[in-house]
């Protein structure tokens, strides 16, 4: 049974005004996907088919969310992600603090620490240089999101997860193809951070930052492994495709296996063996919102899948003379703006318009970069965590919070735009 476009616009509308209204969104997006099918006509077994049939689509990005898990808490409880971003800040000059910080959070995001938690991790050294160099709050908040946002589009993240599976392509392909924007996007943040230096409030003199101990850290070099591991291990099958090297191109080891190896080899490195256990098991934790949420979204998805509501918008583009290129950034962009998460809209936008967004002769690859950025250019709404969590990491209050919002939509739409440029079939 085909439900009708406007049942499933109902549903899709229902959870989201639920989300705004701080329901659980996992349950809001299920509830949405439920009356959805309940109004298009569907009985009570059809509907629990349909959203069941939706989150079983999501599985294979659930098992790499989970497998990215052991990465995170690897990173994140040994300290390595503490001694990346401090060790990049202290090798760059005062002249050039904000690029140090900017880059700081693009690379912990990229090496695969959620962005809330880098933007935590750097926000203690942004206060204190700050501090130092009489640097607003906007500004340096502006500069870590920016930052983490650059990274999160070329990261083994549940985002960049998600649009590779959601379009059928390698988790590498969709971290390559976006690393060109990525570094547009660590270009416009650093220059609008420093446009805005002083503008907005300033960390006061006389806040205390306390120490750091450095007892329980591992070395720089240690400390790198894990990432580089990673790195390593998910660009040796499209560098063998790049050269021709057919040895290289045969190694298609999926995410799932390299991600948690990676953990294990850096875990060891920093002769942390011991707590690999507890790694995992912090790491899994820290993943289970993530996989709740993309439950929730592969029910919703369920509920566009089977109605018209994707064909619906491929009349309208196609009737309006706009060029179907566009309905990829389009649809992360709403998607991510209407649940304030990257991950549930990429999700949300390839489950639901892949199809239709690769009918206008899109590469898997484009499509998958292209709604991937899309979905960093308003992702950061007050309706999300990120806003409330950012806002307490460099002690904001909401309204200069949201004045942040205009500064992170450019970084994210800059990508955006140089990825429909690059993969849009515009010329």
């Amino acid at each position: 049974m085909v439900i009708a476009w406007w049942a499933a616009l109902l549903g899709l509308l229902l959870a989201i005004g639920l989300i705004l209204f701080r329901v659980n969104p996992v349950y809001a997006l299920i509830f949405g996907a439920i009356i959805g099918c309940l109004v298009g006509g569907m009985s009570l077994t059809q509907t629990t088919d349909t959203i069941v049939k939706g989150s079983s689509g999501v599985m294979g990005t659930i098992i790499r969310v989970i497998a990215a898990g052991v990465l995170a808490g690897v990173m994140m409880e040994s300290g390595a992600a503490n001694v990346i971003a401090s060790n990049i800040v202290d090798h760059f000059s005062d002249k050039l603090a904000i690029l140090a910080l900017a880059l700081s959070t693009m690379v912990l995001t990229g090496v695969g620490i959620f962005i809330p938690v880098a933007v935590l991790i750097v926000a203690p050294i942004a206060l204190e240089v700050g501090q130092k160099m009489h640097y607003s709050k906007l500004s340096l908040l502006v500069a870590l999101s920016g930052g983490g946002k650059a990274g999160n589009v070329i990261s083994p993240n549940p985002n960049t997860i998600a649009a590779a599976k959601g379009f059928n392509v390698d988790l590498s392909q969709v971290m390559i193809a976006d690393f060109v924007p990525a570094v547009v996007g660590l270009i416009v943040t650093v220059l609008l951070a420093t446009l805005i230096k002083h503008r907005g409030s300033f960390v006061p003199d006389d806040q205390k930052f306390e120490s750091k101990k450095q007892d329980d850290l591992p070395s720089l070099k240690a400390a790198i492994v894990t990432p580089l591991v990673a790195v390593i291990l998910l660009l040796i099958t499209p560098v063998g495709d790049i050269f021709g090297i057919k040895a290289l191109a045969s190694f298609n080891l999926d995410a799932m296996y390299i991600l948690p190896i990676a953990g294990l080899v850096g875990t060891l490195a920093m002769g942390q063996g011991k707590k690999f256990l507890q790694y995992m098991a912090k790491g899994l934790a820290r993943m289970t919102d993530v996989v709740m949420i993309l439950i929730g979204a592969g029910a919703i998805a369920g509920l566009v899948s089977a109605s018209n509501l994707p064909q619906k918008v491929v009349e309208i583009v196609q009737t309006t003379g706009i060029s179907g290129t566009f309905l990829a950034p389009i649809a992360g962009i709403l998607m991510a703006a209407a649940t304030a998460s990257t991950s549930t809209g990429v999700i949300l936008a390839s489950n639901s318009f892949a199809k239709s967004i690769m009918s206008f002769g899109i590469s898997g690859t484009g499509a998958a970069a292209m709604v991937h950025t899309g979905a960093t250019v308003i992702d950061q709404l007050p309706h999300g965590n990120y806003f409330h969590v950012t806002a307490q990491a460099v002690q904001m209050h909401f309204k200069e919070r949201m004045s942040v919002v205009l500064w992170e939509m450019l970084v994210g739409l800059s990508m955006t735009i140089v990825a429909t440029l690059m993969y849009g079939n515009l010329f």
